[in-house]
């Protein structure tokens, strides 16, 4: 399988790969970002949605390709994520793996090291986040575990950049490991015999044998290309004979061996310290995932994040570089350039008129959008440094359970509020293909993203205040009801929570703005081009006189359904391409007198739930494919207009605003 991705120098098949492997969050892009020197470069694995990463770096005079693959729990895949680094080691040749390990958690990193251990690659274990380690009071005694497993064992400290010199020493004399450990005797007469039957690979016989008994399914397009028909069919038989032998399915018994191989290192390795906590960061710790104490924590974190995206970027940022930098500047002088040297109306049109990929494409991505993805950035940044996210998660899995999904479903919701398109992204990071679509719809659905907040909060801040209670408890009961039908209706399976905790610590300048920075550099790619598509198809629309037939199409449903004026209509359309221009056009009705306080909200309420903007579907298609984007828009559009419309009947029932 062809590896492709963007160059950061120049590299050809001939460089060696290194392949760097871990668990979730044990500090693999750090150490990937202090190998390469580049935060991202990314592409899609072929073949597949998930995103690796690559970069050249130099060790001694030795070029190398680094391949930073997903975080995976074991090398058995149970998600995609699995999957693809498994095929890199399976299908890639490989000059060297380094694996990333959370030294405070060195079981779970053994468990993987077994099984690379047994794939017999040259491996270096770099035990990573020593210093959170220590302050947990664990030491690892690196030297025994090197004379164990019989391969090159470093320490580091990633966000202190501490500890890469060695590392980058210890690949240069990366070796296989002289290791070697026995399953019971029956599992081992079956791993022989069907290693009988294996072609040549990049991974030892031995551990596609193991793969096999287990019970992996994503081996069977590779076995079926290298392996013959008849032995094929011989090696279902082995597998099947041997589970007749046990109770509990293969990958249960041959996991549970591989744990007690592990307990028995890992017990010649763990030396407990004592050791000392200030009072204040062990109340913060307690603070941060207690389930009732947490929420005001988290009522101060948002406000905080309010004021700094919704306040600062939306307010202060925005004005200063669309009203000042674009609308006086930058505008004008394109507009005079364009007029001068272009003289046909269309092309003038095209590029600098009312739907011009200038004056609204571009002015949009950069002068209203970019200020606020760049503070959610940094915001996001540092709440990631911190340690808080896994806290947030931990603390409202139970919520999420509820809905089918679990704790780190609130880390794209979060991200939702900045933008949907770039949350809709990070759904990845659930485990199961039904979790990722619950996820994607809820953010489509019910998160308004920074831009439109602004605006929206902006009206509610000239309504009485429980115009703004009616609307955030309309949207939280549709999130959970729609969330708890679709984990009925969406087939597959739920995932467990399993989310490693780290220390709560002081979030570091410079890994801040180097995340920020890598993620201004995706939106400028991913989100620009969109932008700039979704502007073409208004001006189509616009030149083929389509926006008044459609406003005028729509009128009933707008006036007699949902109780709004008609000119609202506009607000709707425009909204799919600009989330919060569409609620910027209910702000300019308001300000005309044009709304009265039920109709704001009946208006933003709709307008909420209505169709994601267009940068968010051309992501959700990218994602989670054509057939789940198309159904989940079908949903949501009648949807969205449904609950205005029986809010608007329910409101002028109840008469609250009379």
């Amino acid at each position: 399988m062809h590896q492709h991705h963007k160059k950061t120098g120049t590299t050809d098949k001939n460089t060696p790969r290194i392949a760097l492997v871990g668990n979730p969050n044990v500090g693999k892009s750090s150490i990937f970002s202090l190998l390469t020197g580049r935060y991202v470069t990314v592409s899609n694995y072929p073949g597949t949605t998930v995103e690796i990463v690559t970069g050249n770096t130099a060790i001694g005079k030795k070029r190398f390709l680094i391949i930073d693959s997903p975080g995976v729990n074991s090398l058995m895949p149970m998600s995609e994520d699995e999957k693809v680094t498994r095929d890199i080691l399976l299908e890639e040749e490989t000059a060297s793996v380094i694996q990333v390990a959370d030294t405070k958690n060195i079981k779970r990193s053994l468990f993987l090291t077994l099984q690379l251990v047994e794939m017999g690659l040259p491996v270096v274990l770099d035990l990573n986040m020593r210093d959170e380690s220590l302050s947990r009071g664990i030491k690892i005694e690196e030297d025994v575990l090197g004379d164990i497993l019989g391969i090159e064992i470093v320490s580091t400290i990633a966000v202190q950049k501490k500890g890469i010199d060695s590392l980058k020493k210890a690949v240069l004399r990366s070796n296989v490991s002289s290791y070697s450990f026995s399953y019971d005797m029956n599992i081992e007469e079956h791993i022989s015999r069907i290693e009988s039957l294996l072609p040549e690979a990049h991974i030892s016989k031995r551990s596609i044998a193991l793969m096999i008994l287990s019970g992996d399914k994503t081996l069977k397009d590779w076995l079926h290309k290298k392996v013959k028909g008849k032995d094929l069919d011989r090696i279902e038989e082995l597998r099947d004979r041997l589970s007749e032998k046990y109770a509990h399915p293969l990958n249960y018994v041959i996991s549970q061996q591989r744990f007690k191989i592990v307990d028995d290192i890992a017990q010649r390795v763990f030396t407990k310290i004592p050791v000392r906590r200030s009072g204040a960061s062990a109340l913060l710790d307690k603070i941060t995932t207690h389930p009732v104490l947490g929420f005001p924590f988290l009522f101060l974190v948002l406000f905080v994040l309010y004021e700094f995206v919704g306040v600062f970027g939306a307010g202060t940022l925005v004005d200063l570089i669309e009203d000042v930098v674009f609308e006086k500047y930058l505008n004008p002088l394109a507009t005079n350039i364009i007029t001068a040297v272009l003289p046909v109306k269309f092309i003038q049109d095209l590029l600098v008129g009312p739907y011009g990929i200038i004056t609204m494409a571009i002015t949009y991505a950069i002068a209203i959008i970019l200020p606020i993805t760049a503070t959610f950035f940094i915001a996001f940044a540092v709440m990631e440094d911190s340690g808080y996210l896994p806290r947030l998660a931990t603390m409202l899995n139970r919520v999420f359970r509820a809905i089918g999904l679990n704790g780190k479903a609130v880390l794209p919701m979060v991200l939702g509020l900045g933008c949907d398109t770039m949350a809709t992204l990070t759904a990845r990071i659930m485990d199961t293909r039904k979790e990722r679509i619950i996820v994607t719809l809820l953010l489509a659905l019910g998160v308004p993203c920074s831009a439109q907040l602004g605006v929206i909060l902006g009206m509610f801040g000239k309504q009485p205040i429980e115009a703004l209670l009616i609307w955030i408890a309309v949207l939280t009961g549709v999130m959970l009801f729609v969330g708890y039908i679709s984990s009925k209706i969406v087939p597959g399976q739920d995932s467990d929570f399993i989310l490693e905790i780290p220390p709560l610590r002081l979030p570091q300048l410079s890994n801040i703005l180097i995340k920020t920075m890598g993620r201004i550099e995706w939106y400028l790619k991913e989100a620009v081009p969109l932008f700039i598509l979704g502007t073409l198809v208004l001006f189509t629309a616009d030149k083929l006189k389509l926006l008044p037939l459609i406003e005028k199409a729509a009128s009933p449903v707008i006036v007699n359904f949902l109780g709004l004026p008609a000119k609202a209509a506009e607000s709707f359309i425009i909204g799919f391409l600009r989330r919060d221009y569409g609620a910027a056009g209910l702000f300019a009705l308001q300000e005309q007198g044009m709304l009265n306080t039920e109709q704001v909200v009946v208006s933003l309420t709709t307008i909420t739930l209505f169709i994601p903007c267009i940068a968010n579907l051309f992501v959700i298609i990218k994602e989670r494919g054509l057939k789940t984007a198309l159904i989940i828009t079908a949903f949501v559009f009648p949807f969205s207009i449904m609950v205005g419309g029986l809010l608007h009947h329910l409101l002028s029932w109840l008469r609250v605003f009379n």
